[in-house]
């Protein structure tokens, strides 16, 4: 039985044509989507696929272009009741040469749109960059409500904050 080379994942910018663009498509077998998904804390990750293409931009730049589809089970935030997602996510990113890495304690944030361009573009590590910002936030199975205690009514009077204020007026009036 032979088994298939595993996709290129990180390609050396070196190696990629400044003419044409270099297509790729990842598709994690199920060890590798269990293990993101432990990483993630997810219950599961059943489907998770990433292709699209690197292509050079300008003088010195690349662009990689993708589409990341994904099922995704993650707990109901309401029940903990599993709830299935489908996800489906365009990709852009943008690298540099010419933006360096913030460094230090106190820095200035650089273009968000941009990335350090390094000797390598790494889209696995896009792939699982961009599936972690498309998760949901919260979660909720069908039907799920959040069971709030219902507000009560004040009976109080409302505060009035210039009531004494009259008789202050007065009280200081009468002084010598």
């Amino acid at each position: 039985m032979t088994t298939s080379p595993a996709p290129q994942s990180r390609f050396r910018v070196a190696h990629l044509n400044p003419r044409q663009p270099t297509e790729f498509a990842l598709a994690p077998d199920s060890t590798t989507r269990d293990a993101l998904a432990d990483e993630l804390g997810i219950n599961a990750l059943p489907r998770l696929r990433f292709s699209g293409s690197i292509r050079a931009i300008a003088n010195d730049s690349w662009e990689v272009t993708g589409t990341l589809s994904a099922r995704v089970v993650q707990p109901c935030v309401v029940t903990l009741a599993p709830v299935a997602t489908n996800l489906q996510e365009e990709v852009h990113r943008l690298f540099s040469p010419h933006v360096d890495s913030p460094e230090g304690e106190e820095v200035e944030m650089p273009d968000e749109d941009v990335e350090p361009l390094g000797q390598f573009i790494d889209v696995e590590a896009i792939m699982v960059e961009a599936l972690t910002l498309a998760l949901p936030l919260y979660p909720r199975a069908r039907g799920a409500a959040l069971d709030a205690p219902e507000p009560k009514e004040e009976k109080e009077e409302p505060r009035k904050p210039f009531a004494g204020l009259a008789d202050l007026i007065k009280d200081s009036k009468k002084r010598p």
